[in-house]
C-alpha cells in the first residue's frame, strides 16, 4: 500500500526551526497535512505554521517523555487525523563548533545521555505511540534524521555521533519488525548544513573546507536534505526500508 504525499498526515519533530522547519515546509508544499512538533520554540513554530497555511498546526511536546508523545499523537489525530508519517528530527541542544567541542578526556556522561534521550529514547517513544494506528491502516512511513559523521568523523562530536549511530541501528531493527505491518523505517543522513541554528557557530573556513571536499563543491542546504526525506515518504519509496541515504553532496560514499 502507498499514499500520495497530499493524502498523508506528517508529524515532524523539532520542526519549529532549522532543518525541521525545512522538512515541514517541503511536506506542506506537496499538500500534506503537517504537525509541527516543538519543545521550546513556540514563537518560531507559530510563525512557521502561519506561513504554511491551514493544513499545518503546531503541537508542543517533549519527545523524551512517553506520556507527552502519546498525548501529542492523540491531539494530532483529533485535529489533523492519525499520523501516517513521522520524521524524527528533534535534536538535543547542541552547537556545531569544532573549536568548542568537548574532548573525550573531559566529556561527562551527561552530554552523551542528553543526545541518547532525545535521539534514541525519543524515537522509541514515537514508534510505540504511532505503531498501533499505522498497523491498523496497513501503512506507515518513518524517517529518522541521521548524520554522516559516524562514517566520516571529520570533527569528532562524540556524543552527537554516537547517538546517531545508535539511531541507525534502531532504524534497521524497527524496519525488520514493522515491515510486515506495511510500515517502512529509513534514515536520511546529512552532513554540515548551510545554515541552521545548530551550524551557525561553525567557522566559515570549515564550510569552505567541506565544500571543497565534495564532488558538487558546495555545502548541502536544509531544503536539499528535506527534498530527499520526501522520497522515503512518497509512493516512489514504497519498496525501500532499513536504508540510510547520505545527502551531503558526495562527501561520503557508501
Amino acid at each position: 500500500m502507498s499514499l500520495p504525499l497530499n493524502e498523508q498526515t506528517v508529524l515532524v519533530t523539532g520542526a519549529g526551526r532549522g532543518l525541521g522547519a525545512a522538512i515541514a515546509t517541503a511536506f506542506a508544499r506537496e499538500g500534506a497535512k503537517v504537525a509541527i512538533n516543538y519543545r521550546q520554540s513556540t514563537a518560531a513554530a507559530e510563525t512557521l505554521a502561519e506561513c504554511l497555511g491551514r493544513r499545518t498546526q503546531i503541537f508542543q511536546a517533549d519527545i523524551r517523555h512517553a506520556d507527552e508523545v502519546a498525548g501529542m499523537v492523540a491531539d494530532i489525530t483529533e485535529n489533523l487525523g492519525a499520523p501516517t508519517t513521522v520524521i524524527h528530527n528533534a535534536l538535543a541542544d547542541f552547537s556545531f563548533n569544532g573549536d568548542a567541542r568537548e574532548k573525550l578526556s573531559t566529556m561527562p556522561w551527561q552530554d552523551m545521555a542528553a543526545h541518547l534521550e532525545t535521539g534514541l529514547k525519543g524515537a522509541l517513544n514515537l514508534l510505540q505511540a504511532l505503531q498501533p494506528s499505522m498497523a491498523e491502516r496497513g501503512f506507515g512511513r518513518v524517517v529518522m534524521i541521521g548524520s554522516n559523521l559516524f562514517q566520516n568523523p571529520v570533527v569528532p562530536y562524540h556524543d552527537y555521533t554516537a547517538a546517531k549511530a545508535a539511531l541507525l541501528s534502531l532504524t534497521r531493527t524497527a524496519a525488520a519488525e514493522f515491515g510486515p505491518l506495511g510500515i517502512t523505517v529509513n534514515m536520511v543522513s546529512g552532513g554540515l548544513l548551510r545554515t541552521t541554528d545548530a551550524s551557525a557557530a561553525t567557522p566559515e573556513a570549515i564550510f569552505d573546507l567541506i565544500a571543497e571536499g565534495t564532488p558538487l563543491r558546495r555545502v548541502t542546504t536544509p531544503e536539499e536534505l528535506a527534498d530527499a526525506v520526501l522520497f522515503f515518504a512518497s509512493p516512489w519509496g514504497r519498496a525501500v526500508t532499513g536504508q540510510n541515504l547520505i545527502v551531503d553532496g558526495g562527501l561520503v560514499f557508501g
